[in-house]
């Protein structure tokens, strides 16, 4: 795929040069360049802007922090577990015992904050060039699309920042033009009104996307995109300095604006639904080959070679092993998995219950260890190979895709309406029915109810969208995360005592393992067969291994009106006295 990072990476640092502001920013000169010279043509705001592009990705980014250990836990995966716990990392974060001097909180905010300089410095700057305004219809063009493409940057910035942190300091102009660098904390709605007033106009400033475009450049559907579900987000309920969630005022006119962005980016007849739930991940991302549907609306490039060049480790941390490489530290809880209708195409997808051997046997995991499964090593191809021993793969972060907005549309329309229109719940059948393979009679009627269709669409964005960072959050704009982690809890529980709805679930699988795959030999649904399938191998399935494994981390640490946000690190208060500990920390 063509990486818009591989460009001149002394030119993209000159950002640095352009600034000047407070430690806790920590953006520091690194080149001589100035904006006269930074600025001087479209090829030169072009790796400009590519520097705000840059600051998503890596460890600090969603190569990994952003991605993979602040979305977690939530109620169909959890983060890495097992010893040490309490460990002042990563573990803690994902369990919801973060502390302010947690390790793995400083950077992430840094870099977004490194983003939203870099992106106000072309904000500014795109539009005062000459030729903005009376350059050529080439150089014109060009230069509204990298404005367009800035301003969606540091809305994505922001919106980062606030669903991780809430209240957080907001700066819209460079930091070399502003007298106090030390901002105390901006309410949330002030910031996502302007951010949402930014995505309106730069939808206006950006192409469409073509057959031809790349996904890794932002386009019009995926700012309009990104519009709705801040607007969502708006809309929705958030934990406030008090410690109480509630949504902000006329939540109502949010989702509207949430339908109608959403609505532009169906009718513009640019982006559509792959066919195949699978091939959008094995196909697409992992194969790194365009997805010729235009369905990943806007994916953050990795450009491969480690996190100081903006890598990710999908595919390292998360996913099974191969030959005992590989974190697999994500598991899929099996409450998840068994949520899941046995003919929804998307189970096999998001959860893979296996490792690979040396040989490249495929083995079974366990029910309690299974992995995500949208960025398995072993579907990694061009040129990826899944005995490599690398940490970082170059697989790209999907950041938004058109199933989101059809659902998207599909929530707003029913929240507008006070219950599903028509549109809602066609919107709402495409995406449920390309989960099953295509076959509409499989996936059962629609509610036609407010209360019932909404509670299908929180059941229908958890087995679209899970592994891909979106479902904390989702959570949490309906005030639903304390109350799915508790059934959560409880549904396991009710797994180990077998009972209920999962009284008749198999205490052991027994598989063929073979070369690059894996054959059940027994129902997902049913009690094992006795005696064993000749010639068999078996792993231990439902029982008392998720007491150990999963509800010993599980969430442990979860308390309301806290949990909900992370602190600020102590070190950036210890940088700026305008800023406190909120939310109970």
């Amino acid at each position: 795929m063509n990486r818009i990072y591989r460009l001149t990476l002394a030119l993209v640092l000159s950002l640095g040069t352009l600034t000047s502001c407070e430690d806790y920013l920590e953006v520091a000169p690194v080149s001589s360049f100035g904006p006269d010279y930074v600025f001087s043509n479209v090829t030169n705001a072009t790796i400009a802007l590519t520097g705000v592009y840059a600051a998503l990705g890596g460890d600090n980014g969603y190569g990994i922090r952003l991605s993979m250990y602040y979305p977690l836990d939530d109620d169909i995966m959890m983060g890495q577990g097992g010893n040490p716990f309490p460990d002042n990392e990563r573990r803690d974060i994902a369990h919801y015992n973060v502390q302010p001097s947690n390790t793995q909180l400083f950077r992430p905010f840094n870099q977004l904050y490194q983003g939203i300089e870099r992106a106000n410095i072309c904000i500014t700057e795109i539009p005062k060039m000459a030729m903005y305004i009376n350059g050529t219809e080439f150089e014109k063009r060009e230069l509204r699309r990298l404005h367009g493409e800035a301003l969606t940057l540091r809305a994505q910035f922001y919106f980062e920042l606030i669903r991780n942190w809430g209240d957080i300091p907001a700066q819209f102009e460079p930091s070399s033009t502003q007298e106090d660098l030390f901002l105390g904390r901006t309410d949330r709605d002030i910031i996502y009104d302007r951010i949402i007033e930014d995505l309106g106009q730069a939808a206006e400033l950006l192409p469409w996307a073509t057959s031809g475009s790349t996904n890794e450049r932002i386009t019009q559907g995926a700012a309009r995109a990104l519009r709705a579900r801040i607007a969502l987000f708006r809309g929705g309920y958030s934990l406030r300095l008090d410690r109480q969630m509630r949504r902000g005022a006329n939540h109502i006119q949010f989702y509207q604006i949430a339908r109608d962005e959403a609505l532009a980016v169906i009718n513009s007849g640019s982006h559509n639904l792959n066919p195949s739930f699978e091939a959008v991940f094995k196909e697409g991302l992992l194969a790194r080959r365009r997805e010729p549907n235009q369905e990943i609306l806007w994916e953050l490039a990795m450009t491969g070679g480690g996190s100081a060049l903006g890598d990710s480790k999908l595919g390292y941390y998360n996913g099974p092993r191969w030959n005992n490489l590989g974190n697999s530290a994500l598991t899929i809880l099996p409450t998840f998995f068994y949520s899941f209708d046995e003919n929804d195409q998307r189970r096999d997808v998001s959860a893979a219950p296996y490792n690979i051997n040396q040989d490249f046997t495929i083995v079974a995991r366990t029910l309690q260890t299974m992995v995500d499964g949208k960025f398995r090593r072993d579907w990694m191809t061009n040129p990826v190979v899944i005995n490599s021993n690398a940490q970082y793969f170059g697989i790209n972060w999907p950041m938004i895709r058109y199933s989101d907005v059809l659902l998207m549309f599909a929530e707003a329309e029913n929240e507008i309406n006070n219950g599903p229109t028509p549109a809602a719940i066609q919107a709402y059948e495409q995406v449920r029915t390309r989960g099953f393979g295509g076959d509409a009679s499989l996936i059962g009627p629609t509610p036609t109810t407010y209360q019932d269709f909404f509670e299908a669409i929180v059941q229908e964005r958890a087995f679209e969208f899970s592994g891909e960072g979106i479902r904390k959050y989702d959570l949490l704009r309906w005030n639903l995360l304390e109350t799915k982690l508790n059934e959560t809890k409880a549904n396991l529980a009710a797994m180990v005592a077998r009972s209920g709805q999962y009284a008749n679930l198999p205490t052991t699988m027994y598989f063929e393992p073979g070369v690059n795959q894996l054959r059940w030999l027994n129902s997902f649904y049913q009690p094992q067969p006795t005696p064993a399938p000749a010639g068999s191998a078996s792993v231990a399935w439902v029982g008392n291994g998720i007491n150990t494994t999963i509800l010993t981390f599980y969430a442990v640490g979860f308390t309301p009106g806290k949990s909900e946000l992370l602190p600020l690190h102590t070190s950036i208060l210890d940088a700026n006295p305008n800023l406190k500990q909120e939310y109970g920390y």
